[in-house]
């Protein structure tokens, strides 16, 4: 009518994630950030397994053990440490580990950090429900919240997020019972450093622990499947990784299959495939994982698994249904816990329309958390060899940078890939101390297209170990000649 106006009405866009990981924590941010009314459904606690039993705990861990192999080593920096004994003669101190002080620290650090998110949640206004969670249908999401799970809740949503991570892989022939053979998540129930802890699989998660706990002081026997540690990393960096751990006085059994794990009176006994045995104290299984889809109602609302049970999703993060999205390791994309945020943020932007980039894994940064460590972003020289990738490779050994001198670091290697013709960073490998830290400025030249030449221009402390980029990126310096 004349004279009047009319305002249509426009409901608040309800959002639902389910699992309250580092992809569910920040999708139900983000989307709280963008006014929509979010509820976020845990059965754990806020940080999922990455803060309260993976990621947090087991780099603090390594922590831990970097700490002591700093210690260990000072005396080759000419630091040597003394207790005066009888008649004033210096008596040099061991090294002690209290696993049980180290593994109390690292739940309380764990703990903390689950209990900071779930206040950042709370103040953002997200509303967090405690409880077991399954999908009902596309549009909505329903809790078992009681002590006995009788007590149900439905939360109706126009956009849900799954975020419900993966468990570690069990096999029958080895099955953890939480005290002699253990999963990832079991180990810091141990009171003292196990006398002999045996690794099977040589994988991220496996290579990482056989060398905290190297480091920490036990006697290790790294079981690997394959002819080098680390499979389907760059050979290199494995390489190095291999020598370190035998020098550190660590068995590595090379093309080596584990058949079973069986606990014994005092331990375990590992027999491989080919009918030796090897006997320790306790074991670690770190064979994988599977992801946490089975029975929360997906098929049945038409989002489609591969069949290894991830769901599959396309580079925003979105499934089969339109309305769904899934991040993190229940997906088929990128088991990272960085990769799971960006998805988080990148699913809800899409859904409720905010600019998105569609993530890209040629500029995923990743790291392996060692000792070195060993961080990759973009392309690898398999890549350059299996002609994926038209590029140049150049390494540069750490040992030649100053400041590795300085330090008493004799291993690691800084590796640049450029494209032939325009000079153009399209991948790097760094394996060194804080290979973590080291590995941002390549991974902002590929995702910017740096050239190697625009690289060699930015100035590096001096003396630093970043400044072993900039020597690599000046040597490559003729890549960008066509001859």
């Amino acid at each position: 009518m004349e004279g009047m106006s009319f305002t249509p009405f426009e409901r608040t866009q309800r959002v639902a994630v389910l699992g309250g990981g580092p992809g569910g924590y920040e999708a139900a941010l983000a989307a709280a950030q963008l006014g929509a009314e979010v509820t976020l459904v845990e059965r754990v606690g806020i940080g999922g397994s990455a803060v309260l039993t993976d990621v947090v705990p087991s780099k603090s861990l390594i922590a831990t053990a970097d700490a002591a192999v700093a210690i260990a080593e000072a005396s080759d920096l000419g630091v040597q440490f003394y207790a005066k004994g009888e008649n004033g003669k210096p008596l040099k101190p061991e090294i002690a580990i209290n696993l049980a002080a180290v593994n109390k620290r690292l739940i309380a650090l764990a703990g903390q950090q689950s209990e900071d998110m779930r206040a950042a949640l709370l103040e953002a206004g997200v509303r967090v429900l405690p409880g077991h969670g399954r999908l009902e249908g596309t549009n909505a999401i329903v809790v078992s919240t009681g002590v006995d799970g009788t007590d149900f809740d439905r939360i109706e949503a126009d956009t849900i997020v799954v975020a419900v991570g993966a468990s570690p892989r069990e096999l029958d022939s080895a099955k953890p019972d939480g005290k002699r053979i253990l999963t990832w998540t079991q180990l810091y129930d141990m009171k003292a450093l196990p006398e002999h802890l045996i690794v099977v699989g040589s994988g991220v998660t496996g290579a990482e622990f056989a060398s905290a706990y190297m480091n920490l002081g036990a006697k290790v026997t790294l079981i690997s499947s394959r002819e080098q540690v680390l499979p389907g990393s760059d050979q290199d960096a494995a390489r190095v990784l291999e020598k370190v751990f035998k020098r550190g006085g660590m068995q590595v059994l090379s093309k080596s299959r584990a058949d079973k794990v069986e606990v014994t009176k005092d331990g375990v006994t590992a027999t491989l495939s080919d009918g030796t045995t090897v006997e320790g104290s306790h074991c670690l299984m770190a064979v994988g994982s599977i992801p946490n889809t089975a029975d929360i109602g997906l098929q049945d609302a038409g989002v489609e698994l591969t069949e290894s049970g991830h769901i599959r999703v396309n580079k925003v993060a979105r499934t089969s249904v339109p309305n769904i999205y899934a991040v993190g390791d229940c997906t088929n994309f990128f088991p990272l816990a960085s990769v799971a945020s960006m998805q988080g943020r990148t699913a809800v932007f899409h859904a409720l329309g905010d600019i998105v980039i569609p993530l890209e894994l040629r500029k995923i940064t990743s790291n392996i958390f060692t000792a070195p460590e060993i961080a990759t972003v973009g392309f690898s020289e398999q890549d350059v060899e299996d002609g994926i990738a038209d590029g140049l490779v150049y390494k540069l050994p750490l040992a030649a940078n100053p400041r590795a001198k300085m330090m008493g670091i004799k291993d690691g290697f800084v590796k640049l890939i450029a494209r032939k013709g325009s000079g153009t960073v399209i991948g790097g490998v760094i394996v060194a101390p804080k290979a973590s830290e080291l590995i941002y400025p390549i991974a902002v030249a590929v995702e910017r297209r740096l050239t190697v030449d625009q690289v060699s221009r930015v100035f590096a402390a001096y003396p630093s170990l970043s400044s072993s980029i900039t020597d690599a990126s000046r040597a490559m310096h003729k890549v960008n000649i066509v001859s």
